[in-house]
C-alpha cells in the first residue's frame, strides 16, 4: 500500500467523523429524533470526539452534546455520568473561541434542569473557568459564559453564592456596559438571577455598581434588554427598604413609567413589577410614586392590557392603598376603583380576580368614605357571584360593609344579602365565618327576611295564627 493510500484511509476516517458529528448535531435540533439518538448510545459515541485532533470535530461534538442535554434531564444526567464535564472545563480554558462557546453551551444546557445538575457543574470546577471567559476578547464567548453562570445561579441561594464567590459579579457589571445588545441582555439576566434569592446577594450586585448602569438602560429601544433590566432592578428592590431606595436614588422615576406604555407585554409587566416592589415597602416610597404620577400610569396600564400582565399593577395599587388613608384616596382619585372592578368582571383566572378583590379591600377598609367609593362601583354583586364559585374573594365584603350604611343598603338592594343566605357553608368553616361577619352588619330580622324559606315560614305563621277576639 502506497503512502498516498495510507493517507486516504485517514482522510476518509476524518470525513466520516466530521459527517457523523455534523449529522448528529443537525438531528439533535428536532425533538422527534432525540429518543432514537439516545437509544442508539449517541452520548458515549460523542464523548471521544470532544478530544478529536480536528478542532471543527471537537466543536461540533460539543454543540451536539449541548443540544441533546438541553432537551431533558436524562440526557443532561448522561453528560454528568459520562465524565464529560471535566473534559469540557479543561477545553474551555485551552481551546479557541468557537470551542469555548460550544463548551459553555453544554454547561448551560446541563445546569438549567435542576439544582443537582447545576451543582455537578460547580463540583467539577467550571465556575472559575466560566468567569475567566467573561474576560474573553470575543463577545460571543462572554455571552455564552454569562448565560451558563445565570442558569446555575437561578436555582437557589447556595448556587448563586458560589457564582458570586467565583468573582462573576463585577465582570457581569462590565458586560452590561459592552456595546453588544445580546451580551447586555444575558449579563442583565444573570444579575437578576443572582439578586433574586436574598438581600445579601442583591447587595453584592449593588456593591459592584450595577444599579446606575441598569437604570441608564431603562429607555433602551431593545425590548428584550428592557425586560431583563427591569427584572434585575425588581429583584434587587424587592428585598428591603434600603435596596428599594437605592433603585429610586438612581432616578428611575419618572422614566420607568414610560415602560408601562411599551408595545412589549413583558416590558409592561416587568415595569409594573418594579414599581410594585418599591411601593410595598413604606408609605414614603409609595408617596414618591404617587407624586411621580405612578398610580395614574399603572391604572392606565391595567386598562390597556389583559391577563397576567395586569397582575403586578393590580397588586401595586393594593400595596399603595394599604399604607394609609391618604394613599388609598390617591388611588380613588386616580379612578383606580372602576378599573379594578373591570378586572374583577373581565378576568377569568382566579388568582387575578383574588388580587383585584384584595386591592379593593385595601382601598375600602380605611373609612366610610373609602368604603363608599368602592361600593358605588357596584362591585359587591360581582364579588358575590364569585363567592358562589370560589373562596378567593371574601376579603372585600368583610372590609367594606361594616363601615358604611350606604354600602350596606346597596348590598341588600342589589340582591347581595339574599345571595349570601343561599350559600350552603359547612358549620365552623372559614366561609361560614365570613357569612356570619356579613350577617352581623344587619339587624337579625333583616337577615331572617332574606333567608331561604322565610316567606313560607311567614305564611305558615299567618295560617296558624289564632286571633284573640
Amino acid at each position: 500500500m502506497s503512502q498516498r493510500q495510507v493517507l486516504q484511509v485517514f482522510e476518509q476516517y476524518q470525513k466520516a467523523r466530521t459527517q457523523f458529528v455534523q449529522t448528529v448535531a443537525e438531528l439533535a435540533t428536532r425533538s422527534q429524533n432525540i429518543e432514537t439518538l439516545q437509544n442508539a448510545g449517541v452520548m458515549s459515541l460523542l464523548r471521544p470526539l470532544l478530544l478529536d485532533v480536528v478542532p471543527t470535530i471537537q466543536q461540533t461534538a460539543a454543540l451536539a452534546l449541548g443540544r441533546l442535554a438541553n432537551y431533558n434531564d436524562d440526557l443532561a444526567e448522561a453528560v454528568v455520568k459520562g465524565d464529560i464535564l471535566p473534559q469540557l472545563v479543561y477545553s474551555l480554558a485551552e481551546q479557541n473561541r468557537f470551542y469555548k462557546k460550544a463548551a459553555a453551551f453544554v454547561l448551560r444546557a446541563v445546569g438549567k434542569h435542576s439544582p443537582q445538575l447545576a451543582q455537578a457543574i460547580v463540583d467539577c470546577g467550571a465556575l472559575d473557568t466560566l468567569v475567566i471567559c467573561l474576560e474573553d476578547f470575543d463577545p460571543g464567548v462572554k455571552e455564552a459564559a454569562a448565560w451558563a453562570l445565570g442558569y446555575i445561579a437561578r436555582h437557589n441561594a447556595e448556587l448563586s453564592q458560589a457564582v458570586v464567590d467565583a468573582g462573576a459579579v463585577p465582570l457581569l457589571v462590565l458586560c452590561i456596559q459592552e456595546p453588544e445588545i445580546a451580551l447586555k441582555r444575558i449579563a442583565a439576566s444573570a444579575l437578576s438571577d443572582i439578586s433574586k434569592h436574598s438581600p445579601e446577594l442583591a447587595q453584592t450586585v449593588v456593591d459592584a455598581g450595577a444599579i446606575a448602569h441598569l437604570a441608564q438602560m431603562i429607555l433602551n429601544p431593545d425590548a428584550k434588554l428592557k425586560r431583563q433590566v427591569l427584572s434585575a432592578l425588581s429583584q434587587i428592590a424587592k428585598h428591603s427598604v434600603d435596596l428599594a431606595e437605592m433603585a429610586v436614588e438612581a432616578e428611575i422615576f419618572p422614566v420607568v413609567l414610560t415602560c408601562l406604555k411599551d408595545s412589549d407585554e413583558y416590558v409592561k409587566k416587568n415595569a409594573a413589577t418594579l414599581i410594585r416592589e418599591i411601593a410595598k415597602h413604606t408609605p414614603e416610597l409609595s408617596q414618591l410614586i404617587v407624586n411621580a404620577g405612578g398610580v395614574a400610569a399603572v391604572i392606565d396600564c391595567i386598562g390597556n392590557c389583559k391577563g397576567n400582565v395586569r397582575l403586578p399593577g393590580i397588586m401595586m395599587l393594593g400595596y399603595v392603598a394599604a399604607h394609609s388613608e391618604n394613599l388609598a384616596m390617591a388611588v380613588i382619585i386616580s379612578k383606580g376603583v372602576p378599573q379594578l372592578s373591570i378586572c374583577l368582571s373581565e378576568e377569568r383566572e382566579d388568582h387575578i380576580k383574588a388580587a383585584a378583590a384584595w386591592a379593593l379591600g385595601q382601598i375600602g377598609r380605611h373609612t366610610p368614605e373609602h368604603a363608599r367609593a368602592v361600593a358605588v362601583t357596584n362591585v359587591l354583586p360581582v364579588l358575590l357571584s364569585l363567592y358562589m364559585e370560589t373562596e378567593s374573594s371574601e376579603d372585600l365584603q368583610v372590609k367594606v360593609l361594616p363601615h358604611d350604611s350606604k354600602a350596606r343598603r346597596l348590598f341588600v338592594t342589589s340582591g347581595g344579602l339574599k345571595k349570601v343566605q343561599e350559600i350552603k357553608a359547612e358549620p365552623g368553616s372559614l366561609l361560614q365565618e365570613y357569612i356570619n361577619t356579613i350577617n352581623n352588619c344587619y339587624p337579625e330580622e333583616i337577615v331572617r327576611y332574606y333567608s331561604p324559606g322565610y316567606s313560607d315560614a311567614l305564611l305558615e305563621r299567618v295560617e296558624n295564627y289564632q286571633p284573640v277576639l
